[in-house]
């Protein structure tokens, strides 16, 4: 009799509920394996994006996914949602912030959606990001040292778990105060290039993680042409001579994470400036050679906005907080749980709540921070209710892909990506011989 296949699902629900930080790496480890030997494997964006910025290719607009809850059903959603429809170019990501609230470490984020790769057998590059990789400012003026230090911390356990995707987020340094447009930007740059130092020292060998970075933080005023030239002079001074760049730049055309809710719980008609990002891509690739600009904070637009971003080029655009909404506002999202979060919140995120709120707006701005607490809990849902919700999102993503014309290009990622595979797979065969050689590891 031929043994069994492993159940990868199992894998993952003893990785999600494991509050041991030793347990799940060592359940991802066993996913990781079970993935590469499928061909699956977490790779960098870079070589795609810098040949973006040559002009070798464009008119689509890459989906960077943040996932928050009910990641492996809605990673699996995504993966049949690319062979669908030919694609390669789409990423996973998760910021500094939501790896918090959603209690989803790098290590646990990162296997649950190689697994989910591997239950939908889906082959190839699988692009996981690390999005804004934050400084916080008043903690950064306290101590400058201290937050570097937690930040380059984060990136490490961020490495090792496969994120070979990082967007460095020091544009909450910025300081619109100083005299010229380069001093306002100087804390930016500064990090900017420290952190990607970090990353260059640290990267696996063969292979060169993506790194993004940003002049505007989401919410404020909109990025410049100046923005972009006086933070790249003052980053290419500060990046030590010989190491690899930005691939891509962030920018503030508008939104802000997540909408603005009115007091009946609706979510504000945002006015985006599309002509800033399209002349900031452009900038972006002629200039710097660079794959063009990102826009964060888009989800909650409406859905005759999406198709505008492959028209203006831009190289990437964030989605988030729209597949949190469905899963809360799904019917098939028991109401009983629904209702206990609520009153949660309540309680336990009452400090958040800002003078003058209704309730619809306090739930809507904090039910992101029960995530954490009751990820178990949600994930627990009988599979009948998980895939009804999943069902509702996936036609969004599939909706979302064609509007951003990210369809029929996984030719092109197999082009660029595909030769830094050849080489992590031969690698990674001469390193497991060496250490199963006569048995023993070499320590």
């Amino acid at each position: 009799m031929g043994r069994r296949p492993l159940d990868v699902q199992k894998f993952v629900m003893e990785l999600v509920n494991s509050d041991d930080m030793a347990d799940k790496r060592r359940i991802a480890k066993k996913i990781s394996d079970i993935a590469y030997k499928k061909e699956i494997y977490p790779s960098s964006i870079h070589e795609f994006y810098m040949a973006r910025g040559r002009g070798e290719f464009s008119g689509f607009t890459v989906p960077a996914i943040n996932l928050r809850a009910m990641t492996y059903d809605l990673a699996r959603a995504i993966f049949r949602v690319a062979k669908k429809n030919n694609t390669g170019s789409f990423i996973f990501e998760i910021a500094k912030s939501e790896m918090g609230y959603t209690a989803q470490p790098p290590v646990e984020f990162a296997a649950v959606i190689l697994a989910a790769a591997v239950k939908e057998e889906y082959k190839g590059p699988v692009f996981i990001q690390g999005d804004h990789f934050q400084a916080n400012l008043k903690k950064f003026k306290d101590d400058p040292q201290k937050e570097l230090d937690v930040l380059q911390a984060l990136i490490i356990d961020a490495l090792a778990a496969g994120f070979y995707n990082i967007d460095i987020d020091s544009s909450t340094l910025v300081d619109l105060s100083k005299p010229s447009v380069k001093k306002q930007q100087y804390l930016n740059y500064e990090v900017c290039a420290k952190l990607t130092q970090f990353i260059r020292r640290n990267e696996p060998r063969g292979v060169t993680v993506s790194v993004g970075g940003e002049i505007g933080e989401v919410g404020h005023q909109n990025s410049t042409p100046e923005d972009l030239r006086a933070f790249m002079a003052g980053f290419k001074e500060r990046l030590r001579k010989g190491l690899v760049g930005i691939s891509k730049i962030s920018i503030q055309t508008g939104t802000s994470h997540g909408g603005v809710v009115l007091p009946d719980g609706n979510i504000a008609e945002v006015k985006l400036d599309f002509d800033t990002l399209k002349n900031l891509s452009a900038l972006a690739r002629s200039e710097f050679g660079m794959a063009g600009a990102v826009q964060h904070g888009a989800s909650t637009l409406p859905e005759t906005a999406f198709h505008k971003f492959a028209e203006c080029d831009a190289a990437e655009v964030h989605l988030a907080t729209q597949f949190q909404n469905m899963i809360y506002e799904s019917k098939h999202f028991p109401d009983d749980l629904r209702q206990r979060i609520y009153e949660w919140l309540k309680t336990n995120a009452a400090s958040e709540r800002k003078d003058g709120q209704t309730d619809d707006q306090f739930i809507y701005k904090t039910r992101k921070k029960a995530l954490g607490p009751f990820k178990k809990e949600i994930m627990g849902l009988s599979e009948e209710v998980r895939l009804a919700i999943t069902a509702e999102i996936e036609a969004k993503f599939d909706f979302l892909f064609k509007q951003l014309n990210n369809v029929n290009n996984r030719e092109l990622i197999d082009k660029y990506v595909a030769l830094k595979r050849v080489i992590s797979r031969k690698r990674k065969e001469k390193q497991a011989k060496e250490i199963t050689h006569d048995g023993e590891g070499d320590d």
